[in-house]
């Protein structure tokens, strides 16, 4: 909590960074009524982080048109992401009690600025979890994720090297953008970070385009699987399972998943809805054996490709856990330093779970004398993506509900979190629904109430 205050008072003391073309910092409308909440005076629900390991759900004003190029949306579904727990930790810096959280969703068009074209009231559409304006050197590459020219933020500039785009839901390090755990959205430039569902595609399939989908693919894409790769991956939740899934699509031999403590039920489920997959419980190994000599028993050498799906705050040994909590470090090496240590000479590692800042103990020696590619996946370009996979949905040859476990009501999305955080009740992927979903669509989860 002290980082993140901080550094919301050196990005105010130093400014932003120049060549922004959209409003930022506006993470509720009730921050500024009479500027970014809707003339109407309507009410939603919406859930707001409320301080390290407490969110709560609110009410406050539907958002309104402030640019020509905004869509307003009423949500039909959004979800909760390994992701948000991160900033349900106070892992992320430059959250601010109120920020409305959530960076996945969908829902259909309210109402449109004058500068919307290819949208009108009542389409269905997906949101991508990242704002691209459309027209700087990375969106014309359709590296949305990197997007120049929404996200001015000062601290991750000097941090990175560069910035991300802004990003939904994910505090002002990513731009400051009110999320999609609401019944009403803000999508600015809607007419680039919105893509239409066809009719044939459910919520409970259109909605994770917008994050899960894409960020697995792009993980698997860009770490390379191909044909015959044996591939490890750590961490059984949806990306995870994703992953496996997808690494069989590219052509993939094998597909060992790996997980464990109170989250290896995951194991037994990615298990029952991809039966090919291998899994490894690291909390049952003997003593003496590590995962490291465990994949290199099951794969002569240990496998081709190593796929990071887990995150960085999740320290196993007490020496990273005293430096994570003294401040030390912000993240543990101890999963990338497996990966390295397993795969084969010259392998590939991907790192997709969220890594925020700098860790201790990094074994660069063994990347360096066996020529191991560490690659950083990066927060993945949806717009690169989603057409496609998209498509994929449609022709059958990705199914996106093997993931869902649940169906829940916003109404009990803080309850959601609190489950999540304790990988409680088997929740693997959740569709959260809002007064506008329509009920679930056949073959999805009914709804589930914990009251």
């Amino acid at each position: 909590m002290a980082v993140s205050q901080s550094a919301n008072v050196l990005e105010k003391a130093m400014g932003h960074v120049e060549g922004g073309v959209t409003e930022q910092n506006m993470t509720n409308p009730d921050r500024d009524r009479e500027a970014y909440g809707d003339p109407s005076g309507e009410k939603m629900k919406a859930l707001v982080w409320n301080g390290k390991n407490s969110v709560q759900l609110v009410e406050t004003h539907k958002p309104k048109i402030i640019e020509d190029r905004d869509v307003i949306l009423k949500v039909t579904g959004s979800t909760i992401c390994g992701s948000d727990l991160h900033l349900y930790h106070g892992a992320v810096v430059q959250l601010q009690k109120g920020d409305i959280l959530g960076h996945e969703f969908c829902g259909r068009v309210d109402s449109v600025g004058p500068g919307v074209k290819n949208l009108k009231p009542g389409d269905r559409v997906v949101a991508s979890f990242q704002i691209a304006c459309g027209d700087c050197m990375y969106c014309q590459k359709k590296l949305s994720s990197q997007c120049e020219r929404t996200n001015t933020n000062k601290v991750e500039n000097i941090m990175y090297g560069g910035r991300t785009a802004g990003m939904f839901g994910y505090s002002h390090f990513t731009g400051g953008f009110a999320g999609g755990q609401a019944e009403y959205a803000r999508v600015p430039y809607g007419d680039v970070n919105l893509l239409p569902l066809p009719d044939d595609v459910p919520d409970e399939k259109g909605l994770y385009l917008s994050d899960v989908l894409s960020t697995s693919w792009n993980c698997v894409v860009d770490t390379g699987v191909k044909e015959g790769d044996v591939v490890a991956i750590w961490g059984a939740g949806p990306i995870g399972q994703m992953c496996a899934e997808m690494s069989f699509i590219r052509g993939a031999k094998r597909v060992i998943v790996i997980d464990g403590g109170p989250a290896a039920w995951r194991l037994d489920l990615v298990k029952s809805k991809t039966p090919k997959v291998e899994t490894l419980n690291y909390t049952d190994l003997p003593s003496g054996q590590t995962v490291t000599s465990k994949l290199k028993e099951m794969e002569h050498g240990g496998p081709d490709v190593a796929l990071e799906c887990a995150a960085g705050e999740y320290a196993k040994g007490i020496g990273h856990k005293i430096e994570l909590a003294l401040g030390l470090e912000t993240d543990t090496s101890e999963i990338i330093n497996e990966m390295i240590t397993s795969v084969k000479s010259y392998g590939r590692c991907g790192i997709t779970g969220v890594y925020v800042g700098f860790t201790n103990h990094f074994n660069i020696g063994g990347l360096m004398e066996r020529g191991i590619r560490l690659i950083g996946n990066g927060q993945a370009p949806v717009h690169l993506y989603w057409k496609d996979l998209l498509k994929m949905i449609q022709d059958g040859s990705l199914d996106s509900t093997i993931m869902l476990s649940h169906r829940i009501n916003i109404d009990e999305m803080d309850t959601l979190y609190e489950k999540f955080e304790a990988r409680a009740d088997n929740l693997q992927k959740v569709f959260v629904q809002t007064r506008f979903s329509d009920p679930p669509a056949p073959g999805t989860p009914e709804l589930t109430s914990w009251k």
